[in-house]
């Protein structure tokens, strides 16, 4: 649904007023970045790193074969967690709207290992190498069962295993067990600080490594500004970090005081944790397609264009990327771009192509409204719905989402779903938005808009 879209006349287009706002955003318009080398530089740290994740696991399972487990009790029952949680794995949303399966408890269990022996007296317990094949056998017993599934995960993830759980014992026995660090802060208060510390700094690297790895590998498929995928993609990856990093300290606190027989008690809030997210995700996807079958609706009953609906999402969701929005707000992005013209269906005669510019005002705010009170009773964000009910206000008064659905929307209207393939089509589509942002679009949204457009990945 258009939302009071503008559509110029020609006079008004070649007007002098047309003309001088075309060159004022045209001078404001940033240059077109080059991003090719920033991501081969990317691609080559990601790969240097991965080569030495596999060195050092091979270097580690050479070294514990050769000199036997210490303490391996201790070993096995770490193992043991690893192995448990890589088999519980859990899959959460990307930043980019896609999936990944991630291991909480296994991150925390290797790490745990990891920080142990910072705190063994006297220094020089299990060493980097065992814990190192710790948790690289440990994750490959917990993706059996994936395996055999033909459910397995990429092996990047475990290749930042070991270079993180190995990165974390060099710096712990370097610094805590046998440094200045370790002499300084005694068991207690101090100790637990440099442990949550040294957690949370391997956990934020790993987080970091993983986004990189993501970047390189969606660069093909679109490519865009490396600097905000990248961010975009550590905020969503980061935001377990904590978590993580406070179990693996809780772990490695225990076992030193209380031995092994202590993991399972402290392993099982992060298992809950993982148990509710596993749970979660089934109504995630369930959600997900009960709203792309609701878009379809105005489609079959004729109000809207085939396939309206969803170009408006995908490229809604390239447009909030290239604005910096990142994991909910991207999906809430989504479902509003999907939903926003369910309100159509309340229209006796339907709008030839789904395009409700010529409509009076207060049509359009009644239609806008009742699709949002539409959307409201699928359950989803209020944002979503907010979105949906404000499509027919300026966009002063929206709210990000609303606007880059309205803006969006109105691009798909005017190049009635071939801005891809028709380069005149869409230069005066974006014409005509251009010159519709003093009430109708907002003018960050629709340069936003341009670029995206203009990639090869979109024609």
């Amino acid at each position: 649904m258009s939302r009071r879209a503008w559509w110029p006349s020609p006079a008004r287009t070649d007007s002098a007023v047309g003309r001088k706002q075309q060159r004022y955003v045209s001078a404001r318009r940033p240059r077109t970045r080059q991003p090719a080398p920033h991501r081969r530089g990317l691609a080559r740290c990601v790969a240097a790193a991965h080569l030495a994740a596999a060195l050092a696991v091979v270097a580690a399972l050479c070294h514990t074969l050769e000199h036997g487990l210490v303490q391996p009790g201790v070993a096995v029952g770490f193992g043991l967690v690893v192995a448990v949680g890589e088999l519980v794995r859990v899959r959460l949303p990307d930043a980019d709207g896609g999936g990944r399966t991630t291991g909480l408890l296994s991150g925390a269990g290797a790490l745990g290992y990891a920080l142990l022996a910072a705190m063994e007296q006297p220094p020089g317990g299990h060493g980097v190498g065992q814990t190192v094949a710790v948790a690289v056998v440990g994750s490959l017993v917990g993706l059996v069962p994936h395996v055999a599934l033909g459910q397995a995960p990429p092996p990047q993830p475990a290749a930042r295993l070991a270079l993180g759980v190995g990165g974390a014992a060099l710096c712990g026995g370097t610094l805590l067990a046998e440094g200045p660090l370790g002499r300084a802060a005694e068991p207690g208060p101090v100790l637990l600080v440099c442990l949550l510390a040294l957690a949370l700094l391997t956990g934020y690297a790993d987080a970091l490594l993983a986004a990189a790895t993501a970047v390189v590998g969606a660069a093909g498929r679109e490519p865009g500004p490396e600097r905000l995928s990248l961010r975009a993609e550590l905020r969503t990856r980061a935001v377990l970090v904590p978590s993580v990093a406070v179990t693996a300290v809780l772990l490695a606190v225990a076992v030193a005081g209380a031995g092994p027989w202590a993991l399972p008690l402290c392993c099982a809030p992060l298992l809950l944790v993982q148990f509710v997210l596993r749970r979660r995700a089934p109504a995630r996807a369930a959600h997900r397609r009960t709203l792309a079958s609701l878009a379809r609706a105005p489609e079959v009953a004729g109000c809207t264009p085939p396939g309206h609906a969803r170009r408006v999402a995908d490229l809604s969701r390239a447009v909030g990327r290239e604005l910096g929005l990142t994991g909910a707000e991207l999906t809430a992005l989504e479902y509003a771009a999907l939903t926003h013209d369910v309100g159509q269906l309340s229209l006796t005669d339907p709008v030839p192509g789904g395009v409700t510019a010529a409509l009076e005002p207060g049509r359009q705010r009644r239609i806008a409204l009742l699709g949002g009170a539409v959307v409201r009773q699928t359950g989803v964000r209020w944002r979503v719905a907010s979105a949906v009910e404000g499509q027919a206000d300026p966009y002063r008064e929206q709210s990000v989402t609303a606007r880059v659905v309205a803006t969006v929307n109105a691009y798909d209207d005017l190049t009635a779903g071939s801005g891809a393939a028709d380069a005149a089509a869409r230069e005066r589509a974006l014409r005509a938005l251009r010159t519709a942002t003093g009430r109708d679009h907002e003018p960050r949204v629709v340069e936003a808009l341009s670029r995206v457009v203009s990639r090869p990945a979109h024609l």
